[in-house]
């Protein structure tokens, strides 16, 4: 058996799948496949209740790799605070490219996404194709900061919400709701 790691990822250790985003290793395991003995990562991804499992000689050429260093994030965060690039093409020609930066894994990419889709809360303003964009990007991007600050993927939604300016505070919330009923 070739004996190729290109990581040495342990039990417990969170990663990042392109397609998927961060999951967690549970194990290097042997399979016999073809004849032949292959050893695969196992990884779990809990959001989306998955189990993959890849050769490790074909991780590095899948993409499989280690979370983003703090500095990564410095500068995916950055990409969040600068100025929206929205092309003037076609929607369906964009929505290609923001599944593409989505589907990268990189988190500059995906904060581009963001960056780009973002919209005050109301939402009538996109289509449901951009909302859904905007979602997936979101989540794949809290995903990864929750792993690497080890904070809650929802604490970490609001962190990248705030930073956007999408996010209304639960006190602003309720004085709008109390506004409209008085005034009803």
């Amino acid at each position: 058996m070739a004996n190729n790691d290109n990581f040495d990822f342990t039990q417990g250790t969170y990663v990042v799948y392109p397609a998927h985003g961060v999951g967690q290793i549970e194990g290097v395991e042997t399979q016999t496949i073809a004849g032949m003995e292959v050893r695969l990562y196992a990884i779990s991804f809990e959001k989306e209740r998955m189990r993959l499992k890849i050769p490790v000689m074909k991780a590095k050429a899948a993409g499989l790799r280690e979370l983003s260093s703090a500095d990564r994030l410095d500068d995916a965060i950055k990409t969040l605070k600068g100025r929206a690039r929205i092309r003037r093409t076609m929607w369906s020609r964009r929505a290609q490219e923001y599944e593409t930066k989505i589907n990268s894994g990189d988190p500059v990419a995906i904060a581009e996404v963001l960056r780009d889709l973002k919209r005050s809360n109301d939402d009538s303003e996109q289509s449901y194709s951009e909302r859904q964009i905007y979602q997936s990007a979101l989540e794949r991007l809290a995903r990864e900061v929750a792993a690497v600050e080890s904070i809650s993927e929802i604490k970490a939604t609001e962190q990248l919400e705030d930073i956007l300016g999408t996010n209304k505070a639960p006190a602003q919330v309720a004085s709008d709701n109390s506004g409209k009923k008085e005034a009803a």
